[in-house]
């Protein structure tokens, strides 16, 4: 034991790499910049994704087609064999499930789907249940609250796609409107 040791308190430190500290490091002289170059100078950058000049591979790969993504509707999502976790005549909700930890928040929009067994007999609010999960609750004498409808749900994400839109509209048309704001600059005659 030195005191070195004694001050560590027995946390562990991982030793910081030295670089430019002699040929005998391993990273002395160029210190692992190699030589001459872009790479070589201080604030050297590359963003993620540049290969050099050559046509980048988001680019090259093709894109066609139409994607409904932008207006898919993601809901938070449990399977009814979770749900034995609570007791007969409990009230099960987003907030209930989140609490006892059986899932990982997604939305607030919440979907009881039906994969495994049911043995508890409960009271379960959700924006969404799919029919084997609805059979199951109710096959074991439980209610189900239904928040909503497929309607609200399809124009909360429709609204929200309207609004992406705007807000990249809007984006698009001030772009420009700085550019033009640029005064033009033009060498006049005897200008050197």
């Amino acid at each position: 034991m030195d005191l070195k040791t004694v001050l560590d308190k027995g946390i562990k430190h991982e030793a910081s790499v030295r670089i430019g500290r002699g040929l005998g490091s391993g990273l002395g002289k160029t210190s692992g910049r190699g030589h001459k170059g872009w790479g070589q100078r201080s604030g050297s950058f590359r963003r993620p994704g540049y290969e050099g000049g050559q046509m980048p591979l988001y680019r090259r790969v093709p894109k066609r087609g139409f994607t409904n993504a932008r207006f898919h509707i993601a809901y938070t999502i449990i399977n009814v064999d979770d749900l034995n976790a609570f007791k007969d005549g409990d009230k099960v909700d987003l907030d209930a499930v989140l609490k006892m930890g059986l899932t990982t928040p997604e939305t607030r929009l919440f979907k009881v789907l039906g994969n495994g067994k049911l043995e508890r007999k409960l009271d379960v609010t959700a924006h969404r249940f799919s029919k084997s999960a609805e059979e199951k609750i109710k096959a074991a004498g439980g209610t189900i609250n239904q928040i909503g409808g497929c309607a609200e749900d399809a124009e909360a994400a429709a609204a929200l796609a309207a609004k992406q839109a705007a807000a990249t509209k809007a984006a698009a048309k001030k772009a420009p409107a700085k550019d033009a704001e640029k005064p033009s600059k033009k060498k006049k005659d005897g200008d050197g």
